[in-house]
């Protein structure tokens, strides 16, 4: 072999060496880089070659992958912030809500005329009559309510809210002399009668609300005449009467 073939065999060795090192230094840095083994022995320059070709394939692969799921899990994210400003948003107007709901509660609670805590004369403006406490023949032992002089027929209302607890002939229970009657139960231990009726439009039980019209005005039992007897009591039955037009006109009521 001559010198100059020794020269050129030699030079061919070399390149070949540091391609194979070249080879292996790129292999052992992408495996590092992605976690793919590869065998770092050189065996030629087209395997190594066709290793890092390969590898930079799978990192690209990987990244790209990356990439996608990073995409997703921004859109994720930002689903979940417009779903969490969505309840805030929903919270916030709840509460603006109730707000404003106590707001027109409040105004409601400041308006005076004709409140829940008013009441009413039973038969309007309607002319006095026989007062309470009158004495006379008709009254054994005093007049027990007051007389308002209305004809046959007049609308009786319920002088405030209450629950009926006597309503029929003979006096609804309370004796003849009433003829048709009714008695209401207020609030307060309070309790309403109005009696002589010529008819009655309520039941027993029943509850009935400030103004309603419970019966119409009559000449029914002990009666010298058309009119509407009007009660305020302590109890539920007769003799537990109290001055009516005085405790109508501390409620709120207009009468006479």
């Amino acid at each position: 072999m001559t010198q100059h073939t020794k020269a050129t065999h030699a030079n061919k060795s070399v390149l070949r060496t540091r391609a194979a090192v070249l080879a292996v230094g790129l292999g052992g840095s992408l495996a590092l880089g992605t976690g793919v083994a590869l065998a770092a022995t050189p065996q030629s320059d087209v395997f190594a070659v066709a290793s890092a070709g390969s590898l930079e394939k799978s990192i690209q692969a990987q990244a790209k992958a990356q990439a996608e799921a990073a995409q997703k899990d921004k859109k994720q994210d930002k689903k979940q912030d417009e779903k969490h400003g969505k309840k805030k948003a929903a919270k916030k107007a709840d509460k603006r809500d109730k707000g404003h709901g106590k707001a027109k509660r409040a105004d409601r609670s400041k308006r005076t005329p004709l409140n829940a805590s008013s009441w009413i004369a039973p038969v309007g403006d309607a002319p006095l009559s026989a007062p309470f406490a009158a004495g006379g023949d008709r009254w054994a032992h005093g007049h027990s309510g007051q007389d308002f002089a209305v004809s046959v027929g007049t609308s009786v209302k319920a002088v405030h809210g209450g629950t009926v607890i006597k309503a029929g002939p003979n006096g609804g229970g309370d004796g003849p002399a009433y003829g048709n009657a009714i008695v209401i139960k207020h609030k307060g231990h309070t309790y309403t009668q109005y009696a002589h009726l010529s008819k009655i439009k309520v039941n027993v039980g029943q509850t009935v609300d400030r103004g309603q019209a419970i019966g119409l005005s009559g000449n029914t039992g002990n009666s010298s005449g058309p009119h509407l007897h009007f009660e305020v009591r302590t109890g539920p039955n007769y003799g537990s009467g109290i001055e009516p037009l005085g405790f109508l006109r501390g409620h709120g009521a207009h009468v006479g």
